[in-house]
């Protein structure tokens, strides 16, 4: 870059005297300056060329799409197009665009004033002196300004991968969407839990009267037990519920003859300890028992009396 800067900047000084600027002549001249200038900045073309493509896969890997090449006719959509242009991402992306520019050129600009007592001298040097003045020159400006890009670049990048996990985050109304349709319905979910209680209510409703006895609180809880000594290891929970399902419980266990038994520890005991279909635990054979004995004495002596 600096010798081809020399040669062409040599070439412009000797032939200033010599050079008419016709319209044929400026056209030819101003093609030699682009192409000129299309040669000096081409490294630097190059490299930046290479520079955004190695962070672009850096950041978002390798991916090769022919997607942006096909048409979409929303990308059409006047409206659509308006909401991106007005939207805050683009405000955001103006402002800072704004920022980048004035950041760069306040460092050009200071780099540029520093170097401004050294610029009557160079009426006094040759072309040579003159490009290695100006290649110095670009080089300290170009150099403190790829440092501030490196700050604005880390700055940006933080601020792009913020706001990037924000977007992916989603809103209450998406989780309430999701989780019904991962999970289904709340309303449904508790309709469905609803008739599952109260068909295994119902179900439980209808083995009490193959119960022995229903032990009771009296009046808050009802526990039914039914124990079978061929094909049982113990008294087992078949039944029990508080408050009306308790009353439910003794209507049933009356209207079919199944023996109520006031206890109220043990009423108590069972329903806390014992889940229903469960067996008793080892602790409570002995009251259950003395409950089931005085039951099968009374049955006894009912079915003895004339």
């Amino acid at each position: 870059m600096f010798y081809k800067l020399s040669d062409f900047m040599g070439g412009v000084l000797r032939n200033s005297g010599t050079l008419e600027l016709e319209s044929d002549s400026l056209h030819q001249f101003i093609f030699v300056i682009f192409d000129q200038i299309s040669t000096i900045l081409l490294p630097i073309m190059i490299a930046v060329f290479f520079a955004g493509l190695v962070g672009n896969v850096a950041q978002t890997g390798f991916m090769l799409t022919s997607k942006p090449f096909q048409p979409e006719m929303k990308k059409f959509n006047p409206i659509s197009g308006l909401k991106r242009i007005v939207s805050l991402k683009s405000f955001v992306e103006v402002i800072k665009a704004i920022f980048k520019m004035l950041f760069i050129g306040c460092i050009a600009f200071v780099s540029v004033e520093n170097e401004m007592e050294s610029f009557p001298a160079l009426m006094h040097l040759g072309v040579s002196e003159i490009a290695r003045f100006i290649a110095t020159l670009a080089f300290k400006i170009s150099f403190y300004v790829c440092l501030a890009m490196l700050v604005l670049a880390a700055l940006d990048y933080s601020y792009q991968r913020w706001q990037y996990r924000k977007d992916l985050m989603m809103t209450k109304q998406e989780v309430l969407e999701e989780s019904k349709q991962s999970e289904g319905d709340p309303k449904v979910k508790n309709k469905i839990r609803q008739i599952q209680i109260e068909t295994a209510r119902r179900r439980m409703m209808e083995k009490i009267p193959e119960a022995d006895v229903v032990v009771t609180n009296p009046t808050h809880l009802a526990v039914a037990l039914k124990y079978d000594a061929a094909n049982m290891m113990a008294p087992k929970v078949i039944a029990k519920g508080a408050g009306l399902i308790a009353e439910r419980i003794k209507k049933i266990a009356e209207e079919n003859s199944v023996p109520v038994m006031e206890h109220k520890s043990l009423a108590r005991t069972l329903f806390k300890l014992v889940e229903l279909g469960d067996f008793i635990p080892g602790d409570l054979y002995r009251a259950v028992a003395e409950v089931l004995a005085y039951v099968y004495n009374l049955k006894k002596g009912n079915n003895d009396a004339p």
